[in-house]
């Protein structure tokens, strides 16, 4: 009798496998999104030159994007769950596809900011669908390996997004950055339609918090506005202070909008968990610091030091390398010494990166001058990274892991945008016009010190808030 139910149970083991062609399809739609955050950082000064950028606005590149995608993740993924996960997915991809080929056609500033904020919509989409996925696929152990391989896309993603944008800007030119997106899209597309189920959603759109994902964006559109135009207007101009109490009211309707509605964005128990509203903090406010200074280290070692794009990524490849051997080391460095001791170190070390960097001579040189900073700066964002990450999730119940994750990632988008959008008002508003945009030495300078003070006012923040667990084994700490 015990036989035959051991070899019941080994039969329904085997059925339950699932071929891992599904996961290689939607880690490459998902590495796509990762991709394009990085990817055009080095092509910025290309992109500036060709199109006219003003002063200032070439962050808008970067910033529409991670600020669509970031403020419509959560709205993507209660789609998902209502829709239906395969036809988010495809629409997402499709509209993210369809995107980037308008991106490499631009001809104005404009029209490419527009098909930025396009493409985030796009990745809002497809990356929680995506995500979805994978969970409902997969189970047990190919759950486990499945999760872990789409954490490890993130870091493959950045490294990969500064290493081959110089590339296809340097042999091809800045439109290839976009256009390389356009084939994988609709080959993953046609493919992930015969393979992925078609699983119908819970519900409809009725149900979708649409108004309340609509004042975040907005709300955070007018901020990063309102941001850039300080190098210009000033901080206490009428201008100004208008596009920030616009701001205010939206992101306030925002907050009222998730307190009245049926199925709300962020339910308001959500922020009652202070692991999770305190590594939320530290998710945007690190991510800020670290995309902004490979923003500005981006356009400093091309408009000042005259390197190629392709010389700019391989600069920066060591950087990305080592946040992914930071970040696979963490988890035993979270059982010898604790969540608050290593968040702590690792904002610290961030913090002495941007420093040591913003200390270096105007004619750098790499190797004594950017890459320590580099490799320190990788060894903080390592470790803070999945810190965080375990910190958020340590008091969530297994139901509202999901929603707990979602909006960690959604901090990580934001924190780039309002990164970028401060760092770089910061690098203009000192700089001298057209060539502080192209990264004048002060203005870099100023911008990562700044970016330095963030990192020890977070740190103080973990020293406060992040509790001092450790998790027993490296099997603790997983990547959502």
């Amino acid at each position: 009798m015990h036989g035959q139910q051991d070899r019941s149970a080994q039969r329904q083991h085997v059925n339950d496998r699932q071929p891992w062609s599904i996961l290689v399809l939607l880690a490459v739609a998902q590495f796509m999104v990762i991709l394009d955050i990085t990817v055009v950082n080095v092509a910025l000064p290309s992109i500036g030159v060709d199109l006219g950028f003003p002063a200032g606005d070439l962050q808008w590149v970067v910033t529409a994007y991670v600020l669509f995608t970031g403020g419509l993740l959560l709205l993507g993924g209660r789609a998902a769950d209502m829709i239906g996960r395969r036809a988010v997915f495809l629409s997402g991809l499709l509209l993210f596809t369809a995107a980037s080929l308008a991106s490499g056609l631009a001809a104005s500033p404009g029209w490419l900011i527009g098909a930025r904020a396009a493409q985030g919509l796009g990745a809002a989409m497809l990356s929680p669908a995506a995500l979805s996925i994978v969970t409902t696929t997969y189970v047990g152990a190919q759950r486990t390996t499945a999760l872990s391989a789409w954490g490890a896309i993130a870091a493959a993603g950045g490294a990969a997004g500064l290493l081959f944008g110089g590339m296809l800007t340097t042999w091809l030119s800045w439109e290839w950055v976009f256009f390389i997106n356009v084939p994988v899209g609709i080959v993953t597309a046609l493919l992930a339609w015969r393979l992925v189920s078609p699983a119908a959603g819970s519900g409809g759109l009725r149900r979708l918090d649409v108004l309340g994902a609509l004042t975040l964006v907005g709300g955070l559109v007018l901020l990063v506005y309102g941001i850039e135009e300080t190098s210009t207007h000033g901080w206490g101009s009428a201008r100004t202070l208008a596009l920030f109490a616009g701001a205010a009211t939206l992101l306030a309707g925002f907050l009222a909008t998730e307190r009245s509605a049926r199925q709300p964005l962020v339910p308001p128990a959500t922020w009652r968990v202070k692991t999770l509203v305190s590594a939320t903090a530290m998710m945007l406010g690190a991510t800020g610091s670290f995309i902004g200074i490979v923003f500005l280290g981006s356009l400093y070692v091309q408009g000042t030091l005259g390197w190629s794009a392709l010389e700019t990524g391989l600069a920066f490849l060591p950087l990305t390398v080592v946040i992914g051997a930071a970040a696979h080391a963490a988890p035993r460095v979270l059982i010898k010494l604790g969540a608050r001791t290593v968040a702590t170190a690792g904002l610290l070390l961030m913090a002495g990166a941007a420093t040591l960097l913003a200390a270096a001579p105007d004619e750098a040189s790499y190797l004594p001058d950017l890459l320590p900073g580099f490799l320190i700066a990788g060894i903080g964002t390592g470790l803070v990274f999945v810190t965080i990450q375990v910190t958020g999730m340590s008091e969530i119940q297994h139901e509202t892991a999901g929603l707990a994750s979602g909006l960690i990632t959604t901090a990580h988008e934001i924190g780039a945008a309002l990164g970028v959008a401060v760092l770089s008002a910061v690098a203009v508003g000192t700089g001298s016009g057209a060539a502080a945009t192209l990264g004048s030495a002060s203005g870099y300078e100023d911008g990562l010190r700044v970016a330095a003070l963030a990192m020890l006012g977070l740190a103080a923040l973990a020293v406060a808030a992040v509790p001092d667990e450790r998790p027993t084994s490296a099997a603790q700490v997983s990547v959502h």
